[in-house]
């Protein structure tokens, strides 16, 4: 465990560097604005395409795994739903808070984290994760929010999410890389590099990003923080388990991947889309902020786990 943690401490330690840099205003929000940009569409994306170029869609399709992850983010979904129901909350905000407790920060964190830690091999289900969260889901809460305020699901809501995944820069790269691939098309050594250069930069740059953007997250609304914190870092790394090692079976190192991944803290992304529809922002930012610090300890444990299945 302790060797697990060491191994995991340089990646939050960025994180706390980030944070700091925020928190003294030495990168104000506008800076961390424009590095989350950088990251985005242009280093993460390099990182995402040079990865599936060098892969097979059957490397990194598995139907099995695909269910697994489905059926254990979205039951967790369903809980925190429900429970938001039972609240008296409206479809907005129980959309909100149930992507909090099933959606993680797999791109800026997830991908750049575990393909170090577990190995080059686990970017397929990674991306597979990550696919499942940007078709799936962040359609699923467009659906939800719009469809509530309008009174009806049009084809206006399904335009809206069509127009926002093919203008999402990690679909993209996936989608170019694998098309690269499949066309066996081998990448030139000076655009490897150029990649490769580019890539590099995802890692540090996203985690620093995520720091940085804590530094301006609002803590209020703990109690409700804490029981999303609870769904996202505890019950959706069991249901994605449950669902990867007893009902679908899949691979053991596969379904230790998607399960790390299922661990992750709470998606900063969510956070956009509660300014974007003014839904609960204030409660989504308490919730990134405290998974991610109880994720140092709990991510830790997760792999630890893992890695001895």
């Amino acid at each position: 465990m302790l060797a697990i943690f060491l191994k995991t401490l340089p990646f939050f330690a960025l994180i706390g560097l980030g944070y700091w840099a925020g928190r003294t205003r030495f990168f104000t929000e506008e800076a961390t604005a424009y590095l989350t940009k950088f990251v985005f569409y242009f280093a993460l994306s390099a990182m995402l395409f040079r990865f599936s170029a060098n892969l097979t869609l059957a490397e990194v399709w598995d139907t099995r795994l695909v269910a697994a992850y489905l059926w254990g983010t979205a039951f967790v979904y369903g809980i925190a739903t429900l429970v938001g129901f039972l609240r008296g909350l409206s479809v907005p905000t129980a959309a909100i808070e149930a992507q909090c407790a099933a959606i993680g920060n797999t791109g800026f964190l997830g991908v750049p984290m575990l393909t170090l830690l577990l190995g080059p091999q686990a970017i397929g289900p990674v991306m597979m994760a990550l696919a499942v969260d940007l078709i799936v889901f962040s359609s699923l809460i467009v659906i939800l929010i719009t469809g509530s305020r309008d009174g009806q699901v049009s084809l206006r809501i399904f335009r809206t999410v069509g127009l926002g995944l093919i203008k999402n820069p990690m679909i993209v790269a996936i989608t170019l890389g694998l098309l690269w691939s499949g066309l066996t098309i081998p990448i030139p050594d000076p655009l490897n590099d150029f990649l490769a250069i580019l890539g590099g930069a995802a890692t540090p740059g996203a985690l620093f990003a995520i720091g940085a953007s804590l530094a301006t997250k609002s803590s209020e609304r703990l109690s409700i923080a804490g029981w999303l914190s609870f769904c996202k870092l505890v019950l959706h790394p069991a249901f994605v388990a449950f669902g990867a090692l007893v009902l679908f079976h899949v691979d053991p190192y596969k379904a230790g991947v998607i399960i790390a991944a299922a661990a992750l803290p709470v998606a900063g992304n969510i956070y956009i889309l509660a300014q974007h529809y003014g839904v609960a922002p204030q409660r989504v930012s308490a919730a990134i902020l405290v998974s991610t610090a109880i994720s140092i300890v709990t991510v830790s444990l997760v792999i630890g786990w893992i890695t001895g299945i």
